[in-house]
This record gives structure tokens, C-alpha cells and sequence, in this order.
């Protein structure tokens, strides 16, 4: 009798308007919103490889150590087709220096913008899901008991030996079908137009990973599927459900998700804990200076000038504090750079190579106590509240399917920070690298009269984004909170559709 039951509902379904115009629109958006970002991640990728190439050969233009600045670039995510998240809205570029330990906050953006995807910035595949599939779940799903009551077949179908909950399952498996139709159409031609770029490169864990944003996409769809059903089983008039479910549908996709980035307050210790931070960090930075001008005061080179009167032209600067709340940090900048010395200064050079040798590990060292400050105060200023957006996001599917998404694609805020741990695993191999061949109390750190520095010697950075099952962890619980909610669903339709009169 299932069976016979699920045959009719999907023949029903099939029939109808609604299901031609289902497929029609979602191959349409989701075709031609794929052409604009494959073409806008293309251009953000030429932009990562001109910004590759332009700090390797800033880089080998420079004829101190103490002058060079390694940069390191995070790639465009070719996952960020299907949900964007934070790919494009956080920094891609980063300084790696033994002066500071860098952080998500430090970095800057390369590359351009499309203006062409201008217009479509925030329309990757995900939010035609989020905004076009749940409203036609809706639309499936409003006349579906209203209108049975209405038209009297209720009744008639319970005259026969049938169970009530076969009755819902039927209608619930036969316009899940249906649904899926359009959304599993429209994602194998957005994958075909993926792998026929030839700027996209997808391996088999991103395949993998795809199909975790399928599998969100179909849960994320039944939560709105029995939202419909519940507001029919409840209204039993197909205008009110209908009306209701339009109320729904723009509240929690279009007005909750707004209301909440509006509503919420940052918190108001914000600036204290910044001051607080900075005068801790300045502090460090103060006891420092004061242990190098120490130094310089019990060296045999008479006076305490840090330059070691070395220059023919040029000059000296030393450190500046950076004030502002996402950043807290110091530059501790010692740029000789100089292609000739004076004539008379060789006799002065050991002096400055003792001098350098004893600053740099002691400028690393205080980076790295300043890091200790520094990264509690920027969680608690910046990660703290964007999570606390996020969790009362979540109380909408909107935002656990948003946030499920991001977590398989990589897009998510941790998937941002892996690139930043990896900075900061680049920063100690070069580190390292400066400790074991005595950069730092060498003639090449402040000077390039004698040769300049072997920047090829120097460790190459790498980013590989984290495997499929970290991403699967990441974004298990948002989807265990959506089936918890379809199951909490189905039973309170369950219970109403049993004890309602026909």
C-alpha cells in the first residue's frame, strides 16, 4: 500500500506546473551563476600568481636580509564556487618575519576586483539553495494535507485500510523526489562545468567534499519540505498555508539572518581589552629596548649608536607600535641595506655583525612572548563575537546549512586560519633557517657590499588544505542540529495529522 501510495503522490507531483518551473529555474541560476564564478575565481587566481611572482622578485631585488620581506600568499579555494564564505572577505596576503608572529589580522589583500561579479558577489551556488530550493520545498509542501482537506480526497484515502503515518511518508518520499530533481541536476552541470575548466583543478577529495554539500543541500531541503507540511497539517486551508508559509519563508531567510547581524552588540570591553593588551605588549617591547641599549653601553665600540657610523647615506630606524585594536603589534624594523659602506667602517663591521647577532634572537624571542598576549586578546576582540554571531545565525536552518557548507567547502573561518598556522609554521622554519646558518650575526643581515643573500637557500612555503574528514568534522554538528530538526518535525506532524478529524 506504500508503494501504491508513493506511485500516486510522485505522478501528482510530476504533473504540476510547479516541477517544470522548478528544474526550468534552478538549471537556469545555477548554470549561469557558475559561468560568472568560475570566470571570478579564474581572475582571483591570476591574481594570486602575479602576487607569487611579484614577492619572489621584490624579494631577490633586496641585498640585506635585514631588508627582505618574505610574503606569503593563500590561493583562491575553487570550492568557494559553491559557498564564498570567508575566501574573499579575509586577507590572502602575508608578512613572515622574525620581528612579529603573524595572525589573520596582520594580512592584507592582493589582486583585483571583477567588476563584472560585482553584481553578483554574494550569489555562489549555495545561496540560490538556501533562498530558491527552500521556497519551492515550501511550495510543494503547502497544499500538501491543506489541500487534500479541502478537496475531501482525505477522506476518502482513509476509507481504505491505510495508516496515517504511510499517508505522510507517501507525500513526504514522492515531493522529496521530485525536489531533488532540480537540485541534483543543476549540481552534476555546475561539477561539469568545474571539471571543463581548465583553470580548476578538483581532486578526489574534492568530489568527496561535494557530496557533503549535497548531502547538507537534501537535509537542508527536508527541514523546509516539513515546515510546509507542518503548516498545512495545521491551517487545513491551502490560502492561510500559503500565506504562512511565504511569512516563513522571508523571515527566516531574508529577515533572521539580517536582524541578527544588526541586533547583536559587540561586546563593550572591546577597547579596554585592546588598551590593556597594548600597554602589556609595549611593556615587553620597552624591556627589550632597554637590554639593547644595555648591550650597546658594554660593547668596546665607543658610544651607543646602533648604526656603528657604517653609512655613506641612509639612516636607522628602530620600532613603532601599531595602536590599532586588530593588530596590536610592534615593528622592530633595523634596515641598513646598503651597497657600499664607508671607506674607513671594516674595522667597525665585527662590531655591528656581535651587535645584529645578539639583537635577532632577542627581537624573536620578544615577538613571541608579545604572541602569547597577543593571541588571546585578538580572540576574545574579533573571534568571540563573530562566533557569537554564528551561533544565533544557527537558530535558523539558514544558518546551520550556511555554516555546514562552509565547513565542507573549507570556506569557514578555520579553514581561513589553517593558512595562517601555516604562516606561522613557515615563520619558524625560517627562523630556524636564520639560527643554523648565523644569519643574523652575518655581514649580509645589515650589508650587501661583500654579496647579497641567498634567498633560494631559504625554506619554501606550502598550503594544503586540510583532508575531507577534518572537513567532515567541522561541519558534523550543524548537520546532526538539521536532522534533529527534521525528526522533531515529522513528529509533531505526525501527532497533529493522528488526532485531527477529517
Amino acid at each position: 500500500m506504500l508503494t501504491v501510495l508513493i506511485r500516486r503522490e510522485l505522478l501528482d507531483n510530476l504533473m504540476t506546473f510547479r516541477f517544470a518551473a522548478a528544474v526550468l529555474i534552478m538549471l537556469l541560476l545555477v548554470v549561469a551563476n557558475t559561468f560568472v564564478l568560475i570566470k571570478d575565481y579564474e581572475q582571483r587566481l591570476s591574481d594570486y600568481n602575479t602576487a607569487l611572482k611579484t614577492h619572489q622578485q621584490q624579494l631577490q631585488e633586496k641585498i640585506s636580509y635585514s631588508s627582505g620581506e618574505l610574503k606569503v600568499d593563500r590561493p583562491p579555494n575553487p570550492l568557494s564556487i559553491f559557498n564564498v564564505g570567508f575566501d574573499k572577505r579575509l586577507g590572502n596576503e602575508v608578512t613572515v618575519s622574525h620581528r612579529y608572529v603573524p595572525t589573520l589580522w596582520d594580512a592584507s589583500r592582493h589582486g583585483s576586483t571583477n567588476s563584472f561579479m560585482g553584481m553578483f558577489a554574494a550569489i555562489d551556488v549555495v545561496f540560490i539553495f538556501e533562498a530558491i530550493l527552500s521556497l519551492l520545498a515550501l511550495i510543494f509542501a503547502y497544499d500538501t494535507l491543506a489541500g487534500e482537506y479541502e478537496r475531501g480526497t482525505l477522506r476518502l484515502v482513509l476509507t481504505h485500510p491505510v495508516r496515517r503515518g504511510h499517508i505522510l511518508l507517501a507525500k513526504y518520499i514522492s515531493a522529496m523526489i521530485c525536489l531533488l530533481v532540480p537540485l541534483l541536476m543543476s549540481l552534476l552541470l555546475a561539477v561539469i562545468l568545474l571539471t571543463t575548466a581548465t583553470s580548476i583543478s578538483l581532486k578526489t577529495d574534492d568530489f568527496l567534499r561535494i557530496g557533503g554539500i549535497v548531502l547538507v543541500s537534501v537535509v537542508y531541503l527536508s527541514v523546509f519540505y516539513f515546515i510546509g507540511m507542518l503548516i498545512s497539517v495545521a491551517t487545513r486551508r491551502t490560502s492561510t498555508a500559503l500565506m504562512l508559509s511565504m511569512f516563513v519563508w522571508g523571515f527566516l531567510v531574508l529577515v533572521y539572518p539580517n536582524m541578527i547581524l544588526a541586533v547583536v552588540p559587540r561586546p563593550e570591553a572591546t577597547q579596554a581589552r585592546a588598551a590593556s593588551a597594548y600597554s602589556q605588549i609595549k611593556q615587553i617591547w620597552e624591556e627589550f629596548d632597554r637590554e639593547r641599549k644595555q648591550f650597546l653601553k658594554n660593547d668596546a665600540f665607543p658610544g651607543e649608536n646602533p648604526s656603528f657610523d657604517l653609512l655613506r647615506t641612509g639612516g636607522y630606524s628602530s620600532g613603532s607600535f601599531d595602536r590599532n585594536s586588530s593588530t596590536l603589534r610592534y615593528f622592530y624594523r633595523k634596515s641598513l641595506d646598503m651597497e657600499q659602506l664607508k671607506e674607513d667602517a671594516e674595522s667597525r663591521v665585527p662590531h655591528a655583525q656581535k651587535y645584529y647577532g645578539f639583537l635577532g634572537p632577542r627581537v624573536t624571542d620578544t615577538a613571541e612572548k608579545t604572541w602569547l598576549i597577543r593571541k588571546p586578546a585578538l580572540e576574545e576582540i574579533l573571534v568571540h563575537p563573530t562566533n557569537m554571531e554564528s551561533i544565533w545565525l544557527k537558530f535558523s536552518p539558514v544558518g546551520l546549512y550556511d555554516a555546514a557548507t562552509q565547513a565542507w567547502a573549507g570556506t569557514d573561518l578555520k579553514g581561513i586560519r589553517d593558512f595562517f598556522e601555516a604562516a606561522r609554521a613557515y615563520r619558524r622554519q625560517v627562523v630556524d633557517h636564520f639560527y643554523n646558518t648565523k644569519v643574523f650575526e652575518s655581514r649580509q643581515w645589515f650589508a650587501g657590499d661583500k654579496g647579497t643573500p641567498d634567498w633560494d637557500s631559504l625554506p619554501r612555503f606550502s598550503f594544503q588544505r586540510v583532508d575531507v574528514d577534518t572537513n567532515a568534522k567541522r561541519a558534523l554538528p550543524d548537520v546532526c542540529l538539521l536532522l534533529m530538526i527534521n525528526v522533531v518535525l515529522f513528529i509533531i506532524i505526525f501527532l497533529i495529522f493522528v488526532k485531527s478529524d477529517v
